[in-house]
């Protein structure tokens, strides 16, 4: 059998650059996360070489002047300003950012130290269950994406700017996380459950853009859950959101498609980003300024 190189026969070298790897790749995440929702933190990243988003808007009410629209001839420079913000993010880690990164990374860890025997003993590998969540993963994931479209449809036929706004947005934080977990796909390479009796070894070329880590579906789901969620804050909606969002990482695990570690990390990258967008790219309507006074 062909020996591996003397770097990974070294368990401890393994798992220092594992760990390392985990920390780099959910650092954008936490990096975007962390300004969106600390106006200090964002104000200190303004003289960086990053391309400012737009701000959101808002307007006095009795002027006659109507916030700028958000646009969908302006979603592919956002997007790219999206990704130049996410990508570039790792070079301006601060300590104080480990608050958000160095909790979820030890949750992620522990995650995937438990993977094969959670997959091997816990979940049920009966072929008609594990395909019955398969199939139940798809529609849901189906749900997830088909609602920013009907939200932008809904607000062009009815002229509602709210539900228009949320539709876009919804649809380019789902791009903005589809990106980023391709490109992690390709840094981890690690093999789905199904492969090599459920091991989920990582840097595995061979796994190339089937890689199961993390999980796409619920990268795709969270981004559009919680960017739906941003936009809408009745109970009720961040329920429906988040729970079809939570049904769709959990059929991913039922059916032996991922293991837990890929859907917590694919939940959190989604979640993160959908709240980055919103924060980034929402105007304020009219309407939302006057019920807020």
């Amino acid at each position: 059998m062909k020996k591996a190189p003397s770097f990974f026969r070294s368990k401890r070298s393994c798992r220092f650059t594992l760990f390392a790897g985990i920390c780099l790749a959910l650092t954008p995440s936490f990096l975007v996360l962390a300004r969106a929702q600390s106006p200090a933190l964002a104000n200190l990243s303004s003289s960086s070489a990053l391309p400012d988003a737009p701000e959101p808007q808002t307007i006095d009410s009795d002027s006659p002047v109507q916030p700028n629209e958000v646009k969908v001839s302006e979603t592919p420079r956002n997007i790219l300003h999206d990704q130049a913000a996410i990508l570039t993010s790792p070079v301006r880690l601060r300590p104080h950012d480990l608050k958000w990164l160095f909790p979820v990374t030890l949750a992620t860890g522990a995650a995937i130290a438990t993977d094969h025997r959670v997959l091997s003993q816990v979940v049920s590998r009966n072929p008609s269950f594990n395909d019955n969540n398969i199939t139940t993963s798809n529609v849901l994931i189906g749900g997830m994406v088909a609602t920013p479209v009907l939200l932008f449809a809904s607000g062009q036929l009815q002229h509602n700017e709210h539900a228009r706004e949320t539709g876009i947005l919804g649809g380019e934080a789902m791009v903005n996380g589809l990106i980023a977990e391709q490109v992690m796909k390709l840094v981890f390479w690690r093999e789905r459950p199904y492969v090599d009796s459920g091991r989920g070894t990582f840097f595995k070329s061979a796994a190339g853009i089937d890689s199961s880590f993390p999980s796409a579906h619920s990268t795709i789901a969270w981004a559009a859950a919680s960017s739906i969620a941003s936009e809408y804050r009745s109970p009720w909606t961040q329920i429906a959101v988040y729970g079809a969002a939570t049904g769709v990482s959990l059929t991913r695990v039922l059916g032996q498609e991922h293991f837990p570690s890929d859907v917590l990390v694919g939940a959190t990258t989604g979640w993160l980003i959908g709240h980055y967008v919103v924060r980034h790219h929402h105007h304020v309507s009219l309407s939302e300024h006057i019920s807020h006074r």
